[in-house]
């Protein structure tokens, strides 16, 4: 429906009341296929639709839809409304039946035009910076190819998968080696970064040569093109109905997934700036999921390290390894932290081992000792396992479904995925949940505080803000409140809600 949205408001046309079968299916079947037409068209009515394709053709061929014969166009239009409207009837009444109302109600259908109105209005993008950017980052790989060249005692080609693994694994015989089905050496992320963690430099250099073409490749070259030639801002496309526990994503540009964890990755972000007489404000829930996985796991420990604003990760080394938070090793933390968001992604010892760069047993010890000292985190572990594997689906705490139809499978790497699936879902979609809530109510608030805040973007726990100058000291504590206030009146958490937020001319001083 956010398609059709937009396209008819370019033209003036404000459309309301609506219903999306996209959404109602989303809804009720989430982790039960897709919830495009087509799929479900053929899901509840055996019906295989005309494609797009079929109308317009491929490659060279390919026509553009106002070139379509009138009839065929015509017969296509038609079968797409009859379609939808004979999906609704079927989709509709199954909210009442499974009482489901409320979340499509209150989550689904009123985000459709704020999302629309944020894809609208984009954000700017310094292109010269982005530039700058691009040939930083040329010459810091062309540095990196040097050196890696001088290690491997040969030029080849860096970005073919083959000529790499026949260096590491054919010449210069490095442990760890791994053959793909095609019978090539494999040369994925984690096996290079095993052979890293190990202390083996070229491995170690192939990742960063990675990183930064990948940076290159896909931002700083790729974001101008992106650039609307009218508004001269980027406009990104959210999908609401991609993720199975209902986070947003976002395309055409991704801006969701720009690296924040690297020093090059925090440069992109410097690139998205103000308009003139304006600053951009971010405004972020601090450590939501963990909030979240207090307040559901009810864990006391937790519940009271955020009531006493304490650091989480310094709170739960000391739990764990009876050390004081006062003048604690960072690296202590750093461990306390990685199990701490380990345990609500279902990691295993093999992949806290590998984060942590220790040994599977001493990674196993740690998830012991964490268990120990926080005996309801596994409970509701095994609780939501239990209830999953009954019911065929989890509930996070707005009652939002995700359905894991494959969690009694044979195949123990399966049943193993969607166990972890459904361990973080409730969590990771409680959280999303609070800030889809924030989102829908944050527009008629700033409107009635007469405020001319805009709100761009949406980046998973953070909103980004474009404020005129002279508004941002009173916008600020109204935006935090908002997002604070988010999941009542459906529910009030156990735990408090904190809100990080400040202005800047970017988006990286912003964060």
């Amino acid at each position: 429906m956010k398609y059709d949205w937009l396209l008819l408001s370019q033209h003036g046309i404000e459309i309301f009341p609506f219903d999306d079968t996209m959404l109602l299916s989303y809804v009720l079947d989430a982790g039960r296929g897709k919830h495009n037409m087509d799929a479900l068209a053929e899901k509840w009515l055996d019906h295989q639709c005309i494609s797009y394709k079929e109308l317009t053709g491929t490659g060279k061929n390919k026509i553009t839809f106002d070139q379509v014969p009138l009839e065929e166009a015509t017969k296509y239009a038609a079968e797409d409304a009859d379609i939808t409207y004979r999906l609704w009837q079927i989709l509709k009444p199954r909210l009442t039946a499974e009482k489901l109302t409320a979340i499509y109600e209150k989550l689904e259908r009123p985000l459709v035009a704020v999302l629309a109105k944020m894809e609208q209005r984009g954000i700017e993008v310094d292109q010269q910076i982005l530039s700058r950017l691009s040939g930083e980052l040329a010459q810091s790989a062309a540095r990196l190819e040097d050196e890696i060249f001088e290690l491997s005692g040969e030029k080849f080609n860096i970005a073919s998968p083959k000529q790499m693994g026949d260096i590491l694994f054919g010449k210069l015989g490095l442990p760890g080696a791994k053959k793909t089905k095609t019978g090539a050496w494999s040369t994925a992320a984690g096996t290079l970064e095993d052979l890293a963690a190990e202390g083996h430099d070229l491995p170690r250099l192939l990742i960063e040569w990675r990183q930064l073409t990948k940076l290159k490749s896909t931002y700083t070259d790729a974001l101008p093109t992106f650039i609307n030639p009218n508004t001269k801002r980027i406009h990104t496309s959210y999908s609401m109905a991609s993720t199975t526990t209902g986070r947003l994503s976002s395309s055409d540009p991704n801006l969701q997934n720009i690296p924040i964890r690297t020093t090059e990755g925090r440069k992109i972000r410097t690139a998205f700036v103000a308009s003139k007489d304006c600053k951009l404000v971010s405004a972020d829930y601090s450590q939501i999921e963990l909030r979240v996985l207090a307040h559901v796991a009810n864990i006391p420990e937790l519940k009271q390290a955020f009531e006493d604003g304490l650091d989480i990760h310094a709170k739960t080394a000391s739990e764990m390894f009876g050390v004081p938070i006062e003048g604690m090793d960072p690296m202590i933390r750093r461990q306390a932290k990685a199990i701490n968001f380990g345990i609500i992604y279902g990691i295993s010892a093999f992949g806290l081992a590998a984060q942590l760069n220790i040994s599977r047993s001493e990674a196993s010890d740690y998830m012991k000792l964490y268990f120990e000292r926080f005996p309801r985190i596994k409970e509701y572990m095994e609780e939501t396992k239990s209830t999953c594997r009954d019911k065929g689906y989890v509930e996070n705490i707005f009652g939002r479904q995700v359905h894991y139809p494959e969690i009694n499978s044979k195949n123990h790497q399966v049943k193993a995925f969607n166990e972890r699936a459904a361990i973080n879902a409730p969590i990771q979609g409680s959280a999303a949940d609070i800030i889809r809530r924030a989102m829908i109510n944050m527009e008629d608030i700033l409107e009635k505080n007469n405020l001319n805040a805009e709100m761009l973007l949406q980046v998973h726990d953070e909103l980004i803000f474009e404020i005129p100058d002279s508004e941002v000291e009173k916008s600020i504590p109204i935006i935090k409140q908002v997002m604070i206030d988010a999941p009542m009146p459906a529910l009030s958490l156990s735990v408090p809600i904190q809100v990080d937020a400040q202005a800047a001319q970017n988006w990286d001083e912003a964060h």
